[in-house]
């Protein structure tokens, strides 16, 4: 028997979140930013719009450096009316590997820098407040599968541009019925992992064309909030 209120869940996955990595916090950027901050080179967070003379050789770079993808996520996903309703369950996991879960109730900071400082406390301390019993934030050294195993699932539908065609009230329609999450891509350029590939069930795309990451969550949040009729 489903639960009288069915929940969302999104994942938004191998997202360009981290701190910036020890093989270029030599780098006089890296270290100039630092300074500023107030910080060590590793204890901020990877940019490409601050940091890109230092990621050029950096692996995966294309997939890097772009918090700005998860902020923007953020905000669209816990102010939205789905959310409010207590119908949506928004969890970043990130190209390194970790799972932030973030409680709906989170007030995610509208400010980019005070976003980054934010996320700077939850990547080093593991979770934000700093010391709390029941952070609102908190970060777990957790990959791709395990976190599906956390959620009990064994298998997402999956958002790409190059999956079948389909309306965002039928693709909520079929992770709902199937209970099983969505997937959305937080990075801005490339393709899934082989690993995420292989744990999808269904493939889905919103629109013919690629579309900014925070975008497709928005849409599949209206399409959510039309099937349950929220709005």
């Amino acid at each position: 028997m489903r639960p009288p209120k069915e929940v969302v869940t999104i994942i938004l996955a191998e997202s360009s979140l981290e701190l910036v990595p020890r093989e270029i916090a030599w780098h006089p950027s890296v270290r100039k930013w630092a300074r500023r901050r107030g910080k060590s080179p590793t204890e901020t967070v990877l940019d490409v719009s601050l940091h890109y003379s230092a990621m050029k050789n950096l692996r995966d770079r294309e997939r890097r450096g772009r918090p700005d993808i998860v902020h923007f996520s953020l905000l669209e996903a816990l102010s939205s009316p789905l959310n409010l309703e207590g119908r949506l369950r928004f969890v970043v996991h990130t190209i390194n590997d970790y799972t932030i879960f973030v409680d709906p109730s989170t007030r995610i900071p509208r400010n980019y820098l005070r976003f980054v400082g934010l996320m700077e406390q939850v990547l080093e301390h593991g979770r934000a407040p700093v010391g709390s019993p029941n952070p609102l934030i908190e970060a777990v050294a957790m990959d791709y599968p395990n976190l599906l195993r956390e959620l009990g699932v064994e298998e997402t539908v999956l958002l790409d541009e190059g999956g079948v065609r389909e309306k965002p009230r039928e693709i909520c329609r079929v992770a709902l019925e199937k209970g099983i999450p969505i997937t959305i891509g937080g990075f801005p350029r490339g393709s899934f992992s082989p690993t995420v590939r292989a744990l999808a069930r269904y493939v889905y795309s919103v629109y013919p064309r690629t579309l900014d990451t925070w975008v497709v969550v928005s849409r599949i949040i209206s399409g959510c909030e039309e099937l349950l009729q929220i709005l």
